[in-house]
């Protein structure tokens, strides 16, 4: 990566965490001269205007109709809360920190146990037909312990998509976690924690439905990954799409398809998009068609 890509990007996290803090110190500095009041709870009323908008819109209700929505009752909310809590502390500034923060805690506690787990919400936004946000494929993280992906395998499965599962990925600080060893009565001896990740996902690709190709479930490997190291090796991936970044500007190339994959080669989505970003918006379509064909013709041999 060169100096000029580097700076790039440090400006542009600096640039993000700063715009954000600006805000936020701007909306409690607007709240506070306004009313008097130091508000640590304007989040969960902006949380309860994107529930309602988003419930209104999958029961069928216009987008803008849905916003309107979320707006209205997000402000009836709050009118209460001022109605009920914050007109008895307005002479005491420092009082509405801890009534505000708790109010906070309530509604970002309450919201989790009555709507559950994000998990399934984030299955059912993504995988369901019809959803707004509806995809093809979805990555997802193992590392609440395999067992918590189920239900949206299981979604994936339902709906015919696919999900493709963190297993070895190249950043160089999970390394340690995904090749430290593990042990339990289910399990192979002395195996990785990849390798472990990838025999607890596969079982939906084990259906006679998927007999003869490849499954729904697949793993994200990085390009620069060493398979052997992280214990991925052929007979683990039978049948398991892969999800490789790390093709282009992080140094991977189309050549490296057969070199770091071998047999499963045929089974790799090689992802590359800085490198082919980076010729600006005119020639990227040239640049797509070209660099598909090259990984094609590796392929090919």
């Amino acid at each position: 990566m060169d100096i000029a890509t580097l700076a790039f990007s440090a400006i542009y996290q600096f640039g993000d965490a700063f715009a954000f803090l600006v805000l936020s110190a701007c909306g409690l500095a607007i709240i506070f001269g306004m009313m008097g009041v130091i508000n640590l709870a304007h989040g969960e009323f902006i949380m309860c205007g994107a529930y309602v908008t988003a419930t209104a819109s999958h029961a069928g209700l216009p987008l803008p109709l849905a916003i309107l929505a979320g707006t209205i009752v997000a402000g009836i909310v709050g009118a209460l809360v001022e109605f009920v809590v914050i007109r008895h502390l307005y002479a005491r500034p420092l009082d509405t920190i801890v009534a505000t923060w708790g109010l906070s805690l309530i509604a970002t506690q309450g919201t989790l146990i009555m709507i559950g787990s994000t998990m399934a919400g984030y299955a059912s936004a993504w995988l369901e037909p019809g959803s707004p946000l509806e995809s093809d494929a979805v990555t997802i993280s193992p590392y609440l312990g395999p067992d918590s992906l189920r239900e949206t395998i299981t979604t994936a499965v339902h709906a015919d998509k696919g999900v493709f599962v963190l297993a070895a990925t190249s950043n160089p600080e999970a390394a340690s976690l995904q090749t430290a060893r593990t042990v339990d009565v289910a399990s192979e001896e002395d195996q990785t924690v990849a390798r472990r990740v990838a025999r607890d996902v596969a079982w939906a690709n084990g259906s006679p439905a998927f007999e003869g190709g490849l499954g729904p479930v697949g793993l994200v490997i990085g390009a620069t990954v060493d398979r052997d190291e992280v214990g991925l090796g052929d007979e683990v991936l039978s049948r398991m799409p892969i999800l490789a970044p790390g093709f282009g500007a992080q140094g991977a190339t189309p050549e490296d398809l057969i070199t770091r994959f071998g047999a499963t080669a045929g089974q790799v989505l090689a992802s590359e998009s800085r490198s082919i970003l980076g010729v600006g918006p005119a020639g990227i379509a040239d640049v797509i068609s070209e660099r598909a064909a090259r990984y094609q013709e590796v392929l090919r041999g």
